[in-house]
Parts: C-alpha cells; sequence; structure tokens
C-alpha cells in the first residue's frame, strides 16, 4: 500500500508481520465501507418507492404510459373488450408459473370439485382480468366519468347509515383483488363519495404512478402503506371511509395465522388493530362484474361484528379470522372474479411445509 513505507531488514519478519496485518484491516475496512454502500443504496432505493420519487427514466417511463394509455383509450368498447378477453385468455394459456399457483390454490379452497372444474374457474379469473385491463384503459385515458353509468349500487342506503351512526368513527372498507377491484374505489368517488385506499408502494415506480394518478383523478385519496396508520386514524376521526384490501399474503413480523378455505394463511393484523383503536365499523363492499360482463355492481354487505374483551391479542386473532371468513364467503359465491395467481400461503406457520412447488 502506498502509505506504508518499506520494511527494513532490521525488523525482518515481524515487520512483514505487521504490514500483513495493516493490510488485512484495510482490506477489512474496505468491504466494510462497501457494504456500508451498498446499504445505504438500499435504503435510498426503499426511501424513493416509498414516496414514489420519479428519477428522470422512471419519469419518462411513466410519461410514456400516460400517453399510451389515453391512445388506447381511443378505440371503441366493440374492439376494446374482445381483445381484453383475448389476452386474458392468452395469458391462462402462456402463464405456466402462475396458472400452477391458481391451480394450487383452487384445490385447496374447492377439493370437491374435479380438476376441469378448477380449470374453468381459472381460466374465466384470467378473463377476468382481460376485461379489467380492457376497463382500465377507459379508467385511466380521456373518458374515464363516463365508466360511473356502468356501476350501480347495492344497498347504499346501508352504508350510509352506517357512516352517518357512526359520526367520528369513520368507516373501514374491507375489500380484496375481486372482479374489477381497480374500478371500485374511483366509481365510488366519481359517484360523489369520500374514500381513501391503503396502497403499497410497488417497485415499478413508473407503473405505480400511472395507478396514483388514475386514482387521484377520480378523487380517490392514496395513503402509502409505509405511514398509513397515522393518517387513517386522522381520516376515521374525520368521519371518513378508508378502503383496506385484505386478501394478500403477509409477511411474518406483521401476521396472525387464520383459516382461508381451511388452510392456515399469514394475514396482516393491522385492520384489527385499527378497529381496536378508532372503533370504526368494518363493512365488506365488493365490485362485482354482471353476467353482461360490461356492467358492474357494488354489493354492500353487513357490517361484520368485532369481538372487544380485555385480551387484547385474541381480539386481533378473533377479528383477523372474521374479516377472512367475510372476504371467503364472497370469494365462494363469485369464485370466477378472484384473483387466484397470488401466492396466498407463502408464509407459513412455523414448522409447516411450503404449499407451492414451482420448480
Amino acid at each position: 500500500m502506498s502509505e506504508v513505507s518499506e520494511p527494513r531488514a532490521v525488523f525482518g519478519a515481524a515487520a512483514m508481520a505487521g504490514d500483513g496485518n495493516h493490510q488485512s484491516r484495510a482490506a477489512g475496512r474496505t468491504r466494510l465501507s462497501a457494504t456500508e454502500k451498498e446499504r445505504a443504496a438500499i435504503r435510498e432505493r426503499r426511501m424513493r418507492v416509498a414516496k414514489l420519487e420519479l428519477r428522470p427514466g422512471d419519469r419518462a417511463i411513466y410519461y410514456l404510459l400516460l400517453g399510451l394509455i389515453h391512445l388506447l383509450s381511443l378505440i371503441p368498447d366493440f374492439l376494446l373488450y374482445p381483445l381484453g378477453v383475448a389476452g386474458g385468455w392468452l395469458a391462462y394459456v402462456l402463464d405456466r408459473r402462475h396458472v400452477r399457483i391458481g391451480i394450487r390454490n383452487l384445490e385447496i379452497a374447492f377439493p370437491e370439485r374435479d380438476a376441469a372444474e378448477r380449470r374453468r374457474i381459472l381460466r374465466a379469473s384470467y378473463i377476468n382480468l382481460g376485461r379489467g385491463a380492457a376497463e382500465y384503459i377507459r379508467l385511466g385515458g380521456f373518458f374515464y366519468r363516463r365508466l360511473t353509468r356502468r356501476v350501480r349500487y347495492v344497498r347504499l342506503d346501508y352504508l350510509n347509515d352506517i357512516i352517518a351512526r357512526g359520526a367520528g368513527r369513520g368507516v373501514l372498507i374491507l375489500s380484496a383483488h375481486f372482479g374489477n377491484f381497480e374500478l371500485l374505489a374511483p366509481a365510488h368517488a366519481m359517484y360523489g363519495h369520500q374514500i381513501g385506499l391503503v396502497h403499497h408502494t410497488q417497485r415499478f415506480l413508473a407503473g405505480d404512478a400511472l395507478t396514483t394518478f388514475v386514482r387521484k383523478r377520480a378523487g380517490v385519496t392514496v395513503i402509502r402503506k409505509h405511514a398509513a396508520a397515522r393518517p387513517v386514524l386522522k381520516a376515521l376521526r374525520r368521519g371518513e371511509s378508508i378502503g383496506i384490501p385484505f386478501d394478500q399474503n403477509a409477511k411474518r413480523s406483521e401476521a396472525v395465522f387464520v383459516p382461508f378455505f381451511s388452510e392456515m394463511a399469514a394475514t396482516a393484523s393491522g385492520l384489527a388493530r385499527l378497529v381496536a383503536i378508532s372503533g370504526a365499523p368494518v363493512v365488506p363492499v365488493y365490485l362485482v362484474r354482471d353476467p353482461s360482463m360490461r356492467t358492474h355492481r357494488i354489493e354492500i354487505y353487513d357490517e361484520i361484528p368485532v369481538q372487544r374483551s380485555d385480551d387484547a391479542a385474541a381480539d386481533i386473532l378473533e377479528n383477523t379470522r372474521r374479516f377472512m371468513h367475510a372476504l371467503e364467503e364472497v370469494v365462494r359465491r363469485y369464485p370466477e372474479q378472484f384473483l387466484w395467481t397470488h401466492r396466498r400461503y407463502r408464509t407459513r406457520p412455523r414448522g409447516m411445509p411450503p404449499i407451492y412447488d414451482l420448480k
């Protein structure tokens, strides 16, 4: 190394050993420095993702996507919908990895049905996603407000009554990746109803920025999941409604295990914790596709009764189980409209074997 002078002969082996130790320590500092730089880069990336800060490259992709979706929105319905159906069917044929995940989930959910029926449900689910993609082009394009003509309510008076009776508590809307899930909150907002949505920022920042633009333009308040607790509680105290998707696998550190179609599923405990703190009612709401496949209805279900006792941990577990059971009932009713390709059982209770074999 340049800062170490040539060892004199009088020091002999001891001097050489000392030099070697110095080099070893320096190398260690270099490795530590490199590790710290990597950690700093990761932290910076996470901060940008959490705050949705776009670099020039991400920003260019965002504007390209925004322009493309507006251009595609000029395609008439009689072409756009068949293209969506064709895209969903093609994804079912080509997306082998997620098809395997979907089939495994359906084996757990409907063991009494044969393989052909489970494949029919999964294929219909893919086609539902294709139709949803066509409608998302409408939602993101020039004439997005026209979509409200295709959405009607079932039991809106019931939801309004709960909101009125719970002044100062707000309402927690329990929903899922079901039907055209991207249309639910924007349609509700475009009908003039306040709604906030807890959203987990995606790694593809340009795509996340597009999703955020589409939601905010329709009137949806987007709350970033990494710092959601405080703004959600403030919104509830103002009497607002907050939508929370509740069907995704949760990290072990954030989860409790409750049954979903008889299999233990790692489920976020945050909703039950919000209920315990805020006292807000939980109402399941889903956007269900009509048999015509072109129109939708916002189905509003009964408020889920919650357990309140002196045992906070038991309340969180039991209430999370009740929320998941409410979702399961709707999925059983309309299985073709649920997103089956998510690895819902990825996080397993300790000691239990994995569900998915994707080799």
